[in-house]
């Protein structure tokens, strides 16, 4: 009965996550574009299917994952052994990330795009292996007591560098797939890890030293995964594929959707949960070898976290199911609607809107705006942090939609966009830097991801003259950016009024 309760306030939950992404496009079809969607009723059903797969997907997390991720980090932390803790670290980053809805969704989409040049699965395991050896680096780094400043300064100038070199076919994929790996599963575990080092560790404090790992985890891929671009490009096959995407894209949606036997249609489902059970294995995996083979004791509930793990894959394939079904159409049908009004106003608006909605809901940035608060000691609100980072989210993706309208190179945005964060890290108060960094990482939800990334293939697909594969992506690079400017410059502002308030006192003067 307790569980049907829980799971009950987490379908609610996952609803009003839902909520403001609905309540806007409501809004824009019935007061700007004035018109009923096509498929409605498919796409209304679609969306259900989302919030019933967020719900089973986030309740099997609350039964059977995070608790053992929690026990295994404390009683890591407690042996104190920098080989376990560092091997651990890279295998929950790992398995964390290649069971990522939203990073699935997004190489799913970047193979069809590039014509299958841009492997899903090689581009998963990519971003993961990243994401566990920058988490192993993140725990080393905690452990020593090292700034993140440098880490990040020097990170993020690599990034700019790299970026210079990359085929600009991969720039945006990759900024995108740095902004995805830390979310609904990946953000928990990984910040849990980390406040909970910093926490046992002497001389460590959860604000400076806790928060940082997030930060680490969207960094790296942008990396990885822009050499990737350039080995791809360099030496594969001639790059036709990525000329022909956007006719591919067109000639897809307008595909006829054809009817499916009883019998195919239950074998394309067992298939599905065949491929989600993949993906999760990982996590499976990584939580019983650490449980039996290095701290060798038994899982506590048993029977309970085996039904935690089944909920987390009926959730994820349910969750895939209503994307093609549901948030892919709406992104893309709205960029199609707006371009026709012939209002570049209205497309702004859209972003500005659907940016700043999204991000207020977001369960992960709530859940470290709560942690934030509580290590800062009264310093910082949470309710602050979630409109200041909410506002840059909005900015970052008006941004990003005025880069595909107007058909600027995405290097040149990026690299000023970094280049800006690099100089406030240097200016920036100590305290905020580490969650400023993190909270950059948390902007993108598993629902605000697919709207996002279709929103951005819409565009490049109806505005003439752009490519779909270097003009689609890159919206979710921006919507990690601009929370993080936006946090530091609050936190600058905040230490300068704090001085010239104190001015007066130290000159004697009343």
């Amino acid at each position: 009965m307790h569980q049907l309760q829980a799971f009950w306030h987490t379908l609610i939950h996952a609803f009003r996550n839902l909520l403001p992404i609905i309540i806007v496009v409501a809004v824009f079809q019935a007061l700007i574009i004035r018109q009923v969607p096509d498929g409605l009723v498919a796409i209304s059903i679609g969306l259900l299917v989302v919030v019933l797969g967020v719900a089973l997907f986030l309740q099997g997390l609350e039964m059977g994952v995070f608790p053992i991720g929690k026990s295994l980090s404390n009683a890591f932390a407690r042996r104190g052994s920098i080989p376990i803790l560092l091997s651990f670290g890279f295998a929950m980053g790992f398995a964390a990330v290649i069971a990522e809805p939203a990073l699935i969704a997004v190489a799913a989409q970047a193979e069809i795009i590039s014509g299958g040049r841009v492997n899903a699965l090689t581009l998963r395991l990519i971003v993961a292996l990243s994401v566990g050896a920058v988490v192993a680096l993140g725990v080393l780094r905690i452990l020593f007591g090292h700034s993140l400043h440098w880490y990040m300064i020097i990170g993020y100038m690599v990034v700019v560098m790299v970026t210079f070199f990359a085929p600009e076919e991969i720039v945006g994929l990759a900024y995108d797939s740095g902004g995805v790996t830390t979310n609904i599963v990946t953000v928990p575990l990984v910040a849990a890890l980390g406040l909970g080092l910093a926490a046992s560790i002497r001389g460590r404090n959860p604000l400076t030293d806790g928060f940082g790992l997030v930060a680490l985890a969207v960094m790296v891929p942008m990396i990885t995964v822009q050499i990737y671009g350039i080995l791809v490009y360099s030496f594969g096959e001639a790059p036709e594929a990525a000329a022909q995407a956007t006719q591919m894209v067109k000639e897809m949606a307008e595909l006829e959707p054809v009817a499916l036997s009883a019998a195919a249609l239950l074998g394309n489902m067992l298939r599905d949960l065949l491929v989600m059970f993949r993906d999760v294995l990982p996590i499976i995996l990584t939580v019983l070898l650490f449980q039996y083979a290095v701290i060798r004791r038994p899982i506590a509930h048993l029977p309970k976290v085996i039904f935690g793990f089944v909920l987390v894959i009926f959730g994820l394939y349910a969750f895939v199911l209503g994307l093609k079904m549901g948030l892919f159409p709406i992104g893309r049908s709205m960029a199609e609607q707006l371009i026709q009004l012939d209002q570049v106003l209205f497309l702004y608006l859209f972003a500005c809107c659907i940016g700043f909605a999204t991000t207020m809901a977001e369960p992960a940035l709530i859940a470290i705006g709560q942690k934030a608060e509580e290590a800062a000691n009264g310093r910082l609100s949470g309710t602050m942090i979630r409109i200041l980072v909410a506002i840059g989210v909005a900015i970052g993706i008006t941004i990003g939609v005025h880069r595909i309208i107007a058909g600027d190179p995405i290097h040149y945005y990026i690299m000023g966009g970094y280049t800006l964060v690099i100089l406030l890290t240097w200016l920036a108060p100590k305290y905020i830097v580490a969650l400023a960094f993190d909270l950059g990482g948390v902007t993108t939800s598993e629902v605000t991801v697919p709207l996002v990334t279709a929103l951005g293939i819409g565009l490049a697909t109806h505005i003439e003259g752009r490519n779909v594969l270097i003009d689609g992506f890159g919206l979710i690079a921006f919507a990690s950016i601009f929370p993080i400017v936006t946090v530091m410059l609050y936190a600058i502002s905040v230490e300068i009024y704090n001085r010239y308030q104190t001015k007066p006192s130290k000159g004697g003067k009343p």
